[in-house]
């Protein structure tokens, strides 16, 4: 295809499509990440709430989240990404809203694992979807404003959850928050197929170029007959535990982020909210920024281990700095929010660049289960270590050794060089990890 029309293409593809996924993706990460805010606005409270047992409701999504991953990136592989993500969003939304309706803990502890079960389903679904729909120098970017419904809906979600704290309470804003996902399932049916050759609004030119351009790219994969094989391969064990590892920063920080603030700055609610989305705003800008040239170089492994240890010396330095200086603290917290985030478009394009398609969405299924894992260990423990010592300092040293181990992980992944496919010449040049 001629580098004009390919733009042209490229263009439509990402301009219907990005907007669809990025919403998806939104709601999801919305009905997951408002239990920090109901935590502390007033949930932990009316339903007697110890430390310990907010620490493991915190971290109960995610084993739900854990044990389903790689069953959904299969039947979306196999089968249909467009039915598992539908039926998703309706029962995570219904899941979301019982939320507000429970007058128990123990009512809690289902609701959360299950949520997180339904959940588990959308990320590989959407991660193999994208995938059929996207070529090697543009997946990086489509991953990335996929991925990016994670820190622009928790900065819009800070604020609008504080506000629907103050006006309604903790059960109302679940019980709202909840209602979006399953009015968006019905938009996402009507709007998206399986495979390029099953759009409509694709002429019968565009549908054949896209399906040749995938094929060319799977003819330079090495063969993988099935799952089995693809679990020895020591690239995909090495970033399962990487990402295991980054994830107990990520989601240490998220889950409890607005409750250390509110602790630390004796602020109201809605100022908590406001502090607490700035993080995501700085990871919203090093997202696309990171993304953008990692696929202008082909440039994975780099921009994953400098951004991860930028978080890490942040974490340091507040926990170096404690509470003597809450605002010299605070900006830190926001930096490392920021690294932390900025490296997902690449990391999750990796994948389908090493392994052939009928096994790259389980792989990274595998690694963002183990992702899950990380997910629970950082919910639990950072909670745990807030509650025991009466101080986030252990928290933070925590969080920054756990992404410590994820640089040095992704350090022992080997490299290989590759030219930029803006060149003209290598326009149609293999990916690999670089």
């Amino acid at each position: 295809m001629e580098k004009s029309l390919r733009n042209v293409a490229s263009k439509k593809r990402f301009l219907h499509l990005v907007p669809i996924a990025f919403i998806t993706y939104s709601l999801a990460y919305f009905d997951r990440a408002n239990y920090s805010f109901g935590a502390a606005g007033g949930m932990a409270h009316d339903l007697n709430i110890t430390t310990g047992v907010a620490s493991f409701l915190s971290a109960l999504f995610f084993l739900g989240y854990f044990f389903f991953q790689i069953p959904g990136a299969a039947y979306a592989e196999k089968r249909s990404a467009k039915k598992l993500v539908f039926v998703s969003l309706i029962l995570w939304g219904l899941l979301a809203s019982a939320t507000g309706l429970v007058h128990n803990v123990a009512w809690l502890y289902p609701i959360r694992f299950f949520l997180g079960v339904v959940e588990s389903a959308v990320m590989p679904a959407m991660l193999v979807f994208l995938s059929n729909w996207f070529l090697k120098e543009e997946r990086s970017r489509a991953n990335t404003f996929l991925i990016l419904g994670n820190p622009v809906t928790v900065l819009w979600m800070s604020i609008v959850s504080g506000y629907l704290l103050k006006v309604l309470d903790w059960r109302g804003m679940f019980i709202v928050e909840g209602i979006p996902a399953i009015v968006w399932a019905f938009f996402w049916w009507k709007l998206v197929e399986n495979k390029p050759e099953e759009a409509k609004w694709l002429t019968d030119e565009e549908k054949e170029n896209i399906a040749s351009e995938m094929k060319e790219e799977q003819k330079g994969m090495i063969k993988v007959a099935g799952y089995k094989e693809m679990f020895r391969n020591k690239t995909v064990l090495i970033l399962a535990v990487q990402y295991f590892a980054w994830s107990i920063g990520v989601y240490g920080f998220v889950m409890w982020l607005p409750s250390m603030i509110k602790a630390a700055s004796h602020m109201d609610i809605v100022a908590t909210g406001w502090l607490s989305a700035a993080p995501y705003l700085l990871a919203t800008i090093g997202m696309i920024a990171v993304s953008y040239f990692s696929d202008k170089t082909l440039n994975r492994k780099t921009f994953v281990w400098v951004s991860l240890l930028i978080g890490t010396i942040a974490f340091y330095g507040s926990y170096l700095i404690g509470s003597s200086n809450f605002w010299f603290s605070y900006a830190l917290l926001v930096i490392a929010g920021g690294a932390m985030y900025a490296p997902y478009g690449p990391f999750f394009a990796i994948m389908p660049e090493i392994l052939p398609k009928n096994v790259s969405g389980s792989a990274n299924a595998f690694i963002n289960s183990m992702g899950a894992l990380g997910s629970f260990v950082g919910a639990y423990i950072v909670g745990f270590l807030n509650g025991a010592t009466g101080s986030t300092q252990a928290s933070f040293i925590f969080m920054a050794i756990s992404l410590l181990v994820s640089v040095l992980l992704t350090l022992m992944v080997r490299a290989k060089k590759q030219a930029s496919p803006l060149a003209p010449e290598n326009l149609e040049a293999k990916a690999v990890l670089k």
